[in-house]
């Protein structure tokens, strides 16, 4: 049980646990289930957002796993489209609504663009994200949330809040795996004191198709996905997996080994892959 108990500690004090289960693609009708058996078996990080329209689920799953709210640390994101104070400000109230929670432990802008401009648009949205971002401060002065943050920011998207506003990030969620490690982005926020969060840790389960990892986690005596998500883990980062079945739940848990710098060094340089049928998905960099 101890992995579930390791945390970071977010720049405003609050302890993050590092190991989350992810709920992208879940149904909203089918997620209660999942996330109540993640909590049973000890994961006390939940990870939702407003775009993946399952965060009511999600807050019945907290509710069936008699868990008790305070030991269980929840994030949900802020649609990527919205970059009004407003329109903000109302989205969290929603999500807190949808989730019958009296607080989120985290809320996050999630993408520093709108969907529909990922990969396609050279503009930043400085100004809309400095927006987004006073409403999520208030929300936190107003206790509605204990921390916030971003994901998919870039350093000059960070910048920008940083130089902007009066609340560093305090965490910021990336694509990051084997075959596809940000390390400058990385760097520059573990600088900054903002933790990185890692999502897609087995690259959207195409990382299991890869000839070479395969090799590397057999050479462990692990699974892939073990493989991916301690790679994750051991470049200091919180890793959100996502499962609905319980035994890779626990599975994905069990991260009592150790990659060698050799071998860490041997997966960074894995040529990236291709993300199969989700390349279509902006975070995986497809045209749209």
């Amino acid at each position: 049980m101890m992995i579930f108990e390791e945390t970071f500690t977010l720049n405003n004090g609050v302890k993050i646990p590092k190991l989350a289960l992810g709920t992208w693609k879940i149904p909203d009708s089918e997620v209660a289930l999942p996330v109540e058996s993640a909590l049973k078996m000890g994961y006390r990080h939940l990870d939702t957002a407003q775009a993946y329209h399952n965060e009511s689920g999600v807050g019945q799953g907290i509710k069936n796993s008699g868990i008790a709210r305070d030991q269980i640390f929840v994030n949900s994101k802020v649609e990527a489209e919205i970059k009004d104070y407003q329109k903000a400000k109302k989205s969290i109230d929603e999500t807190l609504l949808r989730m019958d929670l009296d607080y989120l432990d985290m809320m996050i802008i999630h993408n520093p663009q709108p969907w529909k401009e990922v990969n396609q648009s050279d503009d930043r949205h400085f100004a809309g994200n400095l927006e987004t971002w006073r409403a999520l401060e208030d929300a936190l002065k107003e206790g509605k949330l204990r921390a916030i943050g971003v994901s998919s920011f870039q350093p000059e998207d960070l910048q920008n809040l940083i130089d902007n506003s009066d609340v560093k990030p305090m965490v910021n969620q990336i694509l990051c795996h084997i075959g596809a490690t940000p390390k400058k982005l990385i760097d520059f926020c573990q600088q900054q004191n903002i933790i990185v969060e890692s999502f897609s840790p087995v690259a959207h389960g195409e990382a299991l198709n890869n000839v070479v990892i395969q090799k590397m986690a057999e050479k462990y005596h692990v699974s892939v996905a073990q493989l991916c998500i301690r790679y994750d883990w051991q470049l200091n980062t919180v890793v959100l997996p996502k499962s609905v079945n319980p035994e890779h739940m626990k599975q994905n848990s069990e991260l009592n080994f150790e990659i060698s710098e050799d071998d860490m060094a041997t997966l960074e340089n894995i040529n990236t892959f291709d993300y199969g049928s989700a390349s279509h998905f902006p975070v995986f960099g497809g045209k749209r």
